[in-house]
């Protein structure tokens, strides 16, 4: 099994290089690539990319900005491993989390597994940026009659073919709703385990704004009210092994973060 770690970045010259040196550090259970697609960036990003001369990692660049679902989807079409996560520059996530999402894949456990971020005093940007995050993920439990702990979380691992299959159209943040909608619309459940958070605030660079909770909301609708049309059968959890007969379980409350 080979895992495609995907990282958008734009203007993250401040964090870029700490973020490429842990994510390359963590020992991973299976091979790794690092595609990481300079998303239009105006400083030093292009640089600290050049002098990175790591063989597992490739760098893509575009030309102007063009957000973080048209980043993904460049480095998702570049990418050749069996598996992807999407991993942000922003160093607000741990790249040793990542192992734990891939262990119930390689436990033939989960095909589809999220990263569900526990918000403390030391991990939530506001508290209208946390209330934001709960009531979209509280609208897609509802129109897809679904329990899911954390839409909009980053770390969302999947085979590189289904995510592929699912045509994401959204260029900025509305892509993370839009993955979330088509796997729900398909009846694919996450399997969720908890990771660590730590948010930063908009003077480091935060990115995100109210706006995109709106877009988040609307996308989880547009897709509810979708025709589903037969979805090619799901890839199962490791490369020659057997696919569940079933969706992946869902995890007690114990396993979820902050439960």
């Amino acid at each position: 099994m080979k895992l495609s770690i995907l990282m958008p970045v734009y203007n993250e010259e401040a964090r870029l290089g700490e973020a490429l040196k842990q994510s390359l550090a963590v020992e991973y259970p299976c091979d790794i690539e690092l595609v990481v697609v300079n998303d239009g960036s105006q400083d030093s990003t292009a640089e600290i990319l050049e002098r990175c001369d790591d063989a597992r990692l490739r760098a893509i660049h575009h030309p102007k900005n063009m957000g973080k679902g048209a980043a993904i989807r460049t480095a998702a079409e570049s990418a050749n491993g069996d598996y992807m996560i999407i991993l942000d520059a922003d160093l607000e996530y741990d790249p040793k989390d990542i192992p734990r999402l891939l262990q119930p894949v390689l436990d033939n456990r989960a095909t589809v597994v999220y990263g569900n971020r526990t918000f403390g005093g030391h991990a939530a940007y506001s508290f209208w940026y946390v209330m934001g995050n709960k009531g979209v993920t509280l609208a897609a439990n509802v129109l897809f009659n679904s329990y899911i702990g954390d839409l909009e979380t980053c770390y969302k691992l999947m085979p590189l073919e289904l995510y592929r299959s699912l045509n994401v159209k959204s260029r900025g943040f509305g892509m993370e709703a839009e993955v979330t909608g088509k796997l729900l619309r398909r009846r694919i459940r996450p399997y969720e385990v908890p990771i660590s958070y730590t948010a930063r605030t908009r003077e480091e660079g935060k990115k995100i704004t109210w706006r995109d909770g709106v877009e988040a909301l609307w996308i989880l609708m547009r897709e509810r009210m979708r025709p589903l049309k037969q979805p090619a059968a799901l890839p199962s959890p490791r490369a020659g092994s057997t696919p569940p007969a079933h969706e992946p379980r869902q995890p007690e409350p114990s396993e979820k973060s902050g439960k």
